[in-house]
């Protein structure tokens, strides 16, 4: 059986929000802005760009975007299990 805490599905939305779908078939929201505007942002700063962000993917169990920006699985997980949203920072 996969890990639960892969990602199944993903769907972008605007404002840098991502619904997931686990493989166990739990679901909820990521809200990215906070981490995509952040001064800190990293690699994820490349996502303020709307049209890369909506290019969202699922590779592996992860949410992959290209130029290789990933979300782990694992934190999201937990925290959408608990609270159904997770706020990356």
């Amino acid at each position: 059986m996969h890990a639960p805490w892969r990602i199944a599905e993903v769907r972008t939305f605007p404002g840098y929000r991502l619904a997931v779908k686990f493989m166990d078939g739990a679901t909820g929201e990521v809200y990215m802005s906070r981490l995509v505007m952040s001064d800190s942002a990293g690699i994820f700063a490349q996502l303020r760009d709307p049209v890369l962000f909506a290019q969202a993917y699922v590779e592996y169990g992860a949410v992959i975007w290209p130029g290789e920006i990933d979300l782990a699985p694992d934190a999201m997980y937990d925290e959408i299990k608990k609270h159904g949203r997770w706020v990356p920072e």
